[in-house]
């Protein structure tokens, strides 16, 4: 699309477990804190960017914007019920419910868990009308494109967020696939899996069409093995974690570049980012061998230690308002504090 063409504000959140709901809940704070919530056109999601995704939606109607654009109580409505959940083991149970009743499936167990700790019977339908256009993303494994669940009338709407946030993390092969009726076709069944499959950024949704273009990246890198196992299922596997690192890394590639080439404005943040490379002389403390072992978290949705929830949530907030007030809005002097003060970054 024409750069003159696009219009709004898009935010992506990546997938990555509970490590990524955390970070990226952080992130969401400071965007709170800047005004920046009642500024966003579109909020496109990825597996654990979801689950923080979807309780921001589910909430929207009950956040407080006052003139400044802040929700005095986002912290109750929004950080808490996930702090709850990063409380609870969700992956092993799900995964060994399915193997004891088979006829319940995994990606069905998860949506509702989901809906028992966090939706209940919200429908997409339901979203409040005011809020951002929230996309959750899934990978459809019938022809491996990109499912899209987003407010609208119709039978689609009338599909559980808790059932489109549960199809966007079901990760391989333990928590997917999340089975749907077609919502045009009710004979016919959607199969999906985690949005990281085709998209771990969940950038489909926002950069071809928004002005403004905020990434939040809690994915992890690839880990480097001096000595890679040689027998056939390891280094398939091994083959398969390549592929899936390229394709991360050219989407991230093209996306910097699209920055450069100015086709749209705004800035990326992720957990491996070092905070000393945005410039900012007064960025919170965040020395990079600490935030460098909050990245390589396990990419699980079991319980987290409250300590571990502290840095997650600090430094997502830490790193957002690097690249926010870096080159986003250089102007604001609303000078950032971290959320867990006593607890920093590690």
């Amino acid at each position: 699309m024409d750069a003159a063409k696009r219009d709004g504000v898009g935010l992506a959140l990546s997938g990555g477990g509970y490590r990524a709901m955390l970070f990226h809940a952080g992130a969401l704070w400071r965007l709170n804190e800047l005004g920046w919530l009642p500024k966003l056109t579109t909020v496109s999601s990825v597996s654990g960017g979801s689950i923080a995704a979807g309780v921001l939606a589910h909430a929207w109607h009950k956040l407080y914007f006052g003139d400044d654009g802040v929700a005095e109580n986002f912290g109750k409505e929004v950080v808490q019920p996930l702090r709850k959940l990063a409380r609870t083991n969700l992956d092993v149970p799900v995964t060994l419910k399915a193997m004891l009743m088979p006829w319940r499936s995994a990606g069905k167990e998860l949506a509702r868990r989901y809906a028992k700790h966090l939706f209940g019977d919200c429908c997409l339908a339901d979203l409040h009308p005011a809020g951002p256009n929230f996309v959750f993303t899934a990978t459809s494994l019938q022809d491996g494109s990109l499912w899209w669940f987003f407010r609208q009338s119709g039978p689609h709407g009338r599909i559980p967020l808790a059932t489109a946030v549960a199809a966007s993390s079901a990760f391989p092969p333990l928590l997917s696939p999340v089975v749907i009726p077609d919502p045009h076709q009710p004979e016919r069944k959607i199969v999906l899996s985690d949005a990281g499959v085709y998209d771990n950024l969940g950038l489909d949704p926002i950069e071809n069409q928004r002005a403004t273009v905020l990434v939040s990246d809690a994915g992890k890198k690839m880990k480097h093995e001096e000595k890679p196992r040689r027998s056939w299922p390891l280094q398939l596997f091994r083959v398969l974690t390549v592929m899936d690192n390229q394709v991360r890394e050219l989407r991230t590639g093209s996306l910097l570049k699209s920055y450069q080439d100015k086709r749209f404005a705004g800035t990326y943040w992720a957990t491996y980012s070092d905070i000393a490379h945005f410039d900012l002389p007064d960025a919170l403390p965040a020395p990079v061998e600490l935030t460098r072992a909050l990245a390589v978290t396990k990419t699980r949705l079991t319980r987290m230690p409250e300590r571990t929830q502290d840095h997650l949530i600090n430094w997502g907030y830490a790193v957002c308002d690097a690249g926010m007030r870096r080159w986003v809005c250089p102007e604001t002097t609303l000078k950032p504090q971290f959320p867990y003060p006593g607890s920093g970054v590690g």
